[in-house]
């Protein structure tokens, strides 16, 4: 009989070598952030750009850039915004041919490989890494990132976000964890145990959405203003709100080619209240169909991280829309941005080797 008072855990990859260089990244449709054992946290948005002639070059000064940087210089560059809910955008309807698909692919392997740069592995240092994904990415969109990977890590493992933002949080029992992101937003029930397929839901409409129904309410509100999803994820980022007490939301477009202060406040709620709908119905589904006896447990503890759950009031709203199935305590993490990339550093330095990825 085995003495269960002698029970070991395997050791991680990160005891059996301890001259590694671990990080935990949360690979993002909007931003992507890295954390490392050396103490870097680092985020950048995840845009990569390459210059589209010579003349770019020279104006750009580098072969390739990423980030903000991308953004600002996107007239100059061939810019791909590679990840699409969370995974790479040629894996989401089969196998695509032509240039935008590879380079989506090439985009998103220089993705990772500028996010392990920004981590600053000292040269030759191996580099082990666990990414945070969808809650329900498939195992050919899971593939895609790990070849993604190989050129920078010596090792990878691949977890769900909202299961690495609950492994940083050390709420791993009687717990759901709402990750809003850009591309998807991940739910994860927790119940002591590796979640399993059953507790786990990616949503397609979350932060994107926003975006896109803000432009749509805009162009139908105030046809002459002149504006771009990325002047009006700005102004979301800066006043996102879906209830409480807010002043009027100003934002200034060209009208005509002349600057002209527009009011957004109604238009903006609306659209952030966009990903309030598929929100409930998911949590009302993973309580409901929870056993019984510990469904108490889970209304207690709902936490809310990624960006979006920046939003004015988004707490007490989701509070609010749970009161049919006895209400619930629901609250947003301290560091919205870095909780999964936290969670997954943390998993990728406590996590035994038989779960990693080995690529070299």
């Amino acid at each position: 009989m085995t003495d269960m008072n002698s029970f070991q855990p395997e050791p991680s990859i990160y005891a059996s070598d301890e001259e590694a260089l671990v990080v935990g990244i949360d690979l993002g449709t909007s931003r992507s952030a890295v954390t490392a054992t050396n103490g870097v946290r680092r985020m950048v948005e995840s845009y990569v750009g390459w210059p589209r002639d010579p003349i770019a070059l020279r104006h750009i000064k580098k072969s390739i850039v990423f980030g903000a940087e991308a953004l600002e210089n996107r007239l100059s560059v061939r810019l791909f915004r590679p990840l699409e809910r969370g995974v790479l955008k040629h894996t989401l309807d089969g196998e695509s041919d032509g240039d935008q698909a590879m380079g989506n692919k090439e985009a998103a392997r220089e993705l990772i490989r500028h996010l392990i740069h920004i981590a600053e592995p000292m040269r030759d240092q191996k580099v082990y890494g666990v990414v945070g994904v969808p809650a329900q990415a498939s195992l050919k969109s899971k593939q895609a990132l790990i070849e993604a990977a190989k050129d920078t890590m010596d090792a990878v493992m691949l977890v769900s976000q909202p299961f690495a933002v609950a492994y940083g949080l050390e709420v791993l029992d009687g717990s759901i964890v709402v990750d809003i992101g850009a591309g998807t937003i991940d739910i994860c029930r927790m119940h002591g145990t590796m979640p399993e397929e059953v507790d786990q839901r990616s949503l397609a409409t979350a932060g994107d959405d926003v975006d896109r129904n803000f432009e749509e309410l805009l162009h139908e509100k105030y046809p002459d203003a002149q504006f771009t999803l990325t002047m009006l994820k700005k102004v979301k980022e800066a006043h996102a709100f879906v209830s409480g007490e807010v002043e009027r939301v100003k934002a200034v477009f060209p009208a005509n080619g002349s600057p002209t202060e527009y009011d957004v406040t109604d238009e903006l709620k609306i659209a952030c209240e966009t990903i309030l709908y598929e929100i409930n119905d998911a949590l009302h589904e993973l309580i409901a169909t929870f056993d019984p006896e510990f469904q108490q447990k889970l209304r207690s503890n709902v936490i809310l991280s990624g960006g979006g759950s920046q939003m004015v009031g988004l707490p007490s709203r989701i509070r609010q829309d749970l009161e049919d199935i006895g209400g619930a305590n629901v609250r947003a993490v301290e560091e919205p941005l870095y909780a999964g990339a936290n969670g997954a550093l943390q998993l990728a330095i406590d996590m035994p080797e038989e779960y990693w990825h080995r690529l070299t």
